[in-house]
């Protein structure tokens, strides 16, 4: 009997294993499944088992129990159009996105507003026990170096854990060439400034998350914006054709649901785009956030892995998967690794040794894969649950993407609708969302919003997204007459 594994591992392996199925449409609505006694008898699994997993897959609404008919795919969300893929101007730009985004980040933390307006998760979604434990085995193993003041590249534990990591994502990396840092944010500013200089241009995906272009703005670097499908990620043709056109410096990317729209370049355009950036010399700075809430394994391999030469740099956090408020980053920059290192020591020095060692403990620890599982299958049901609403409240003409993983929707209102004016509105009513201005250096996305559903979803949020689409609808612009 495979029950020898976790049950908590074993349950959450069979309901991703037809969850999979039913959101790709393979399984199709009012199509049978297997009984219990059936799936537990092929899968050489235990009955409580199969169970448990059909209980995850009810909750997410995507199968049924029929009295003395046994389990069935439920009837989908409604479906809306994916948006379509970008078209940025060919030129780069100067940005400035700062002030509209303090402002969302701000008020998106007030616990007075029901928000949408950040990308984080909320307490809810992790195992904050867990967490507290390994934080406290910490302080009491190493307690002394809460007094000692700490140097170099971070912790060896945490260095070894991140490289173990990273072969989840195809990627071999030294341990010794792993840097610690304050967060993943901080890892792309060290990266950047470690290959431009002021006025460089850096291509990025389009729209593109803001934290990035602020990072840009603060160091008078200009962005160029490359289309980008809401499915596949950016083209690799408009991107061939920057490189041929622009004195292009650097390219910053998320190749695993991208920040806002939830793309994902498919596995052989990961490959091509490493070939890219090492026959150009131009460094790629590689964003694997959110690598592990891809539903699909090879959307979870990195760019990094078909890299030979040295031209990829590999940032990362766990704020998005571990623990959201140990806000620990960590970077491997390839060629670049010697003078990364050495502009980090001369700002923000090393981390609490403390914090390094919880994270190490909590990565090293058995149930994390079924830790990553579980959030998966919570944030997916949420995911479906607000795609649904958006069909039934959302002005007619709303197209909404339909990632494969994450917690973040992007959705494109009617033309005619202004954002920041619905912004303002929904302000009003205490509800706040993330206006499409903010993910663009330019003013294409003006009647976009980013939808984060990581925090808290309950009837009250409910309530305030099909609002936010009754305030839109009431903005649409009136047919002449």
């Amino acid at each position: 009997m495979q029950d020898q594994e976790p049950v908590e591992i074993l349950y959450l392996q069979v309901a991703e294993s037809l969850a999979t199925p039913i959101r790709a449409g393979t399984l199709i609505r009012g199509e049978r499944i297997p009984s219990v006694r059936e799936l537990a008898r092929s899968r050489d699994v235990s009955i409580g088992t199969v169970l448990q997993a059909y209980r995850i897959l009810e909750d997410a609404h995507l199968i049924e129990a029929r009295p003395r008919s046994g389990y069935f795919v439920a009837a989908r969300p409604p479906s809306l159009p994916e948006p379509e893929t970008s078209n940025p101007p060919a030129d780069s730009m100067a940005v400035d996105v700062s002030s509209l985004a303090v402002r969302v980040m701000h008020l998106a933390h007030d616990p007075g507003y029901a928000s949408f307006g950040a990308a984080c998760p909320g307490a809810d979604l992790f195992a904050e026990e867990r967490v507290r434990r390994a934080v406290s085995r910490a302080v009491q193993r190493h307690r002394a170096t809460l007094c000692r003041y700490t140097t170099g590249y971070g912790d060896e534990s945490l260095r070894r854990a991140i490289a173990r990591h990273a072969l989840r994502m195809g990627c071999q990396i030294d341990p010794r060439d792993v840097v610690a840092t304050n967060s993943c944010l901080e890892s792309i500013t060290l990266c950047l400034r470690a290959v431009t200089r002021p006025g460089d241009i850096v291509a990025l995906e389009s729209p593109t998350l803001f934290a990035f272009l602020e990072i840009l703005e603060n160091l008078h670097l200009r962005a160029l914006e490359i289309p980008t499908h809401p499915r596949t990620g950016f083209s690799l043709d408009a991107l061939q054709l920057a490189f041929d056109t622009q004195p292009i410096k650097a390219v910053l990317a998320v190749p695993t649901l991208s920040n806002p729209i939830g793309s994902s370049i498919p596995l052989a355009d990961r490959r091509r785009l490493a070939q890219m950036v090492a026959e150009r010399g131009i460094p790629l700075i590689e964003d694997v956030l959110y690598n592990d809430l891809a539903e699909h394994e090879e959307q979870r391999q990195a760019v990094r892995s078909f890299d030979t030469s040295g031209h990829v740099m590999i940032c990362g956090s766990f704020s998005k998967t571990v623990a959201p408020g140990l806000r620990l980053g960590w970077v491997d920059a390839g060629r670049w690794g010697a003078k990364l290192v050495r502009m980090k020591e001369s700002t923000s020095g090393s981390q609490t040794a403390i914090i390094e060692r919880a994270l190490a403990d909590l990565l090293a620890q058995p149930g994390i894969e079924a830790g990553y599982r579980q959030l998966r299958a919570t944030i997916a049901t949420r995911v479906d649950e607000a795609r649904g609403l958006i069909a039934q409240h959302f002005p007619d003409g709303t197209r909404v993407t339909d990632p494969q993983g994450g917690f973040i929707l992007w959705v494109e209102l009617p033309q005619g609708i202004d954002t920041l004016e619905l912004f303002q509105t929904c302000l009003a009513e205490s509800i706040v969302i993330a206006p499409g201005k903010m993910f663009s250096a330019t003013d294409h996305f003006r009647h976009c919003i980013r939808l984060g559903l990581g925090g808290r979803w309950d009837d009250v949020h409910r309530h305030a997204l099909r609002r936010v689409g009754e305030l839109a609808k009431a903005m649409v612009p009136s047919s002449p007459a």
